[in-house]
């Protein structure tokens, strides 16, 4: 109920929100292209409506295009590689690794723009991986959107794998053949054996190197059928260098 509630809130705050600091000019001229798209075939709407999709005028990465470079100069200039996660139970302290550079850089941005506060642990499975970076609330998808909409190239290596304590970047389902991270959620893994079969399909780009008491106390949480946790644990992540 928990997941289909967020779902359709996502739904509304994404088709109905806009930018608020939008010119009449650019009202008029989205006005056009409007009218322009009702001419066209269903071919070249559908076109329309993807190139659309491809760009959020506002956001801090407008553009899959700009995500390279944007992250890439980010990263130069932002050289922090450890963070504390902070929760109800307790810290988890994370290192960063240098080398998944577009990954570090996107985590730090987000942690610079607080997008991680009041989100919460919203997958927990036993035995398995403690998930991080959603929420069911409203500002999640507004912080989202403000953003931007786009996917991290995986970043993964044989220097990093999925032992106990990786910190790796979850993905959606349908993009597994790029195998592309969720820019927003990550996951630490919990068994000692750990989950190498992971390995090459997420990007391990960190490990806690304290708290994972707290990882394992999180981790005997009970769940609902969706895996989040019936009990809120909710996040706060600062950067300490």
């Amino acid at each position: 109920m928990r997941t289909s509630l967020y779902f359709l809130l996502s739904l509304i705050l994404l088709t109905g929100a806009g930018c608020e600091d939008k010119k009449t000019k650019e009202k008029a001229e989205e006005t056009q292209q409007t009218e322009t798209v009702l001419d066209s075939t269903p071919e070249q709407k559908a076109q329309a409506e993807n190139e659309r999709l491809k760009k959020k005028p506002g956001s801090i990465i407008e553009s899959q295009a700009e995500l390279i470079p944007f992250l890439t100069e980010y990263g130069k200039k932002n050289k922090e590689t450890r963070a504390r996660i902070s929760t109800k139970f307790g810290d988890i302290d994370i290192q960063l690794y240098r080398d998944t550079p577009l990954h570090r850089a996107n985590f730090v941005l987000l942690v610079k723009q607080g997008y991680f506060d009041e989100t919460m642990i919203h997958r927990n499975a036993l035995d398995f991986v403690v998930q991080g970076g959603n929420s069911d609330g409203y500002e999640t998808p507004k912080k989202r959107q403000r953003i931007g909409n786009y996917l991290i190239p995986n970043e993964a290596s044989a220097n990093h794998t999925h032992v106990r304590g990786a910190f790796s970047a979850a993905k959606y389902l349908e993009q597994n053949i790029s195998d592309a991270s969720s820019p927003f959620e990550w996951f630490i893994v919990v068994p000692e054996r750990g989950a190498h079969h992971l390995d090459g399909e997420h990007t391990v780009f960190g490990r806690v190197t304290q708290g994972m008491d707290v990882v394992d106390e999180i981790n005997k949480l009970k769940t609902d059928d969706n895996e989040w946790p019936i009990e809120n644990v909710y996040l706060k992540v600062e950067l300490l260098d």
